[in-house]
């Protein structure tokens, strides 16, 4: 189960320097050796190893994903649509959102506090599909009241992990 970015866990323990360092080098280039990110950071090897891996631990470093571009894979049409559900009850939140990231097509599933319940990411082979998707999954969900789809012309990525001053 996922946690809520905006919502961290009670009292964890900040990092420091180095594993801030660490966490940058590694948004960066997940797939960097060991000797390199330790070279990279100024710390000997097996620090820098026992340092990730206690960063794994803790729930800073959640996992190490490829980064698939969605045209590649035969989904070059993306899309944030938006839902708003019927009611707000505990039933009707947990039966889409249990749904939710197993659609085809589905990249990410956000839960948003607003005027929106819930924003889905898509990928999708085509203007046809992405029709289906929303009529096929979502306007037939029992708790889905409302749908609004918004093409992606564009993606570009955030360096959010990579400030120096955080």
């Amino acid at each position: 189960m996922g946690r809520v970015p905006n919502n961290p866990p009670p009292r964890r323990t900040p990092i420091d320097a180095v594993d801030r360092a660490i966490v940058r080098a590694l948004a960066e280039n997940a797939r960097i050796p060991n000797n390199a990110l330790a070279e990279a950071v100024g710390i000997a090897p097996s620090t820098c190893l026992a340092r990730v891996r206690a960063l794994q631990e803790r729930g800073v470093i959640r996992g190490f994903r490829a980064e698939v571009d969605p045209a590649a894979i035969g989904l070059p049409l993306q899309a944030m649509i938006s839902v708003r559900l019927r009611a707000h009850t505990r039933e009707q939140n947990e039966s889409f959102r249990s749904t939710a990231p197993d659609l085809p097509g589905v990249l990410a599933v956000f839960h948003m506090a607003g005027s929106d319940d819930y924003l889905l990411h898509v990928g999708v082979a085509g203007p046809e599909a992405l029709r289906d998707f929303v009529v096929d999954n979502l306007t037939t969900h029992p708790a889905v009241a409302q749908t609004r789809t918004n093409l992606i012309f564009e993606q570009i990525a955030g360096r959010r992990y990579l400030s120096s001053e955080h």
